[in-house]
């Protein structure tokens, strides 16, 4: 069942900062830091589980087993990208019971057209509000908890305007959505306009992309203009990226590792520890048979 912290933090508005991760390692990394959340980013996922670009590439299947897999080892909540929910009102109906079912707290879906393309890029396109009113209404109906979060986002903005995006914005909170997610604002004097006619209302969730189409706030700002959820879903594989990118130049350069900054290295003994291999150790003492030595 969902953790009803997420929704508890949501009620009493307490804002809400969550990292993107995208694989077991970022995962663990932040699961151990104190978020009260982590987001399941669809980038992430579909660049480190595919090596392609997060452009509707991506099945339900390959999501539901890299989300569910690091909703299961970890302790914080996970709200996981969907996409469109992978097709019409059945598709939609068997996603949200997938990801629920894998233990995932919250999901994210979107009213772009098949194939969907990730958010911050050019050439979206979105379905006809309506359409998406059914696809949150019959989302709500197929959760088997209420504390399972039906986050609604609204890509219009970009080729429609905002008037539309924060009118579908409206339409979704009112078909049953427990979070509103206009994507790619422009400029802060619009994400001011989006928490004015929608944040006393419903929970908003602002998308922090380094070098997307959305100025990146303070946390205190987003909270005073109206947003409820900041995610952060390309801030670790960028850093992660970066760092090998240092990483492997080095060995290129100079055909060894040594001589590498102390700070390039997260440490083999510590990535032993966070992968959870003390456990193991323990384990294997425990269980030794005689005569097998214990390490």
């Amino acid at each position: 069942m969902p953790d009803p912290a997420l929704r508890r933090a949501l009620a009493e508005r307490r804002f809400i900062v969550a990292p993107g991760v995208y694989d077991m390692i970022s995962a663990r990394i932040a699961d151990g830091m104190g978020f009260a959340c982590l987001y399941g980013t669809g980038f992430g996922v579909v660049a480190s589980h595919l090596g392609l670009p997060d452009a509707g590439l991506a099945t339900y299947t390959d999501m539901l087993g890299r989300m569910g897999r690091i909703a299961q080892g970890c302790r914080t909540p996970l709200i996981a990208d969907a996409d469109t929910g992978y097709g019409g009102l059945l598709n939609v109906r068997e996603t949200v019971r997938g990801y629920e079912a894998a233990g995932i707290a919250g999901i994210q879906i979107e009213d772009q057209e098949v194939p969907k393309k990730c958010g911050h890029t050019p050439g979206r396109r979105v379905i006809p509000a309506e359409e998406m009113v059914l696809k949150i209404r019959v989302a709500a109906e197929a959760r088997r908890s209420p504390d399972f979060l039906i986050v609604a986002r609204t890509d219009a903005r970009t080729s429609l305007g905002l008037e539309e995006a924060i009118r579908r914005g409206r339409l979704y909170g009112e078909a049953g959505a427990d979070v509103v997610f206009i994507e790619s604002p422009e400029s802060e004097a619009e994400m001011v306009e989006i928490g004015r006619q929608l944040g006393a209302r419903w929970p908003l969730l602002a998308n922090c992309v380094e070098g997307g189409r959305t100025p990146i706030l303070p946390a205190r700002r987003l909270a005073e203009i109206g947003y409820a959820i900041a995610i952060y879903p390309a801030l670790g594989f960028l850093a992660a990226a970066a760092a090998l990118e240092r990483a492997y130049a080095h060995l290129k350069a100079h055909g060894d590792s040594s001589g590498l900054p102390p700070e390039m290295s997260y440490g083999f003994a510590r990535m032993c520890e966070l992968m959870g291999f003390p456990e193991v150790w323990a384990f294997e003492r425990r269980w030794a048979q005689p005569g097998q030595a214990a390490e």
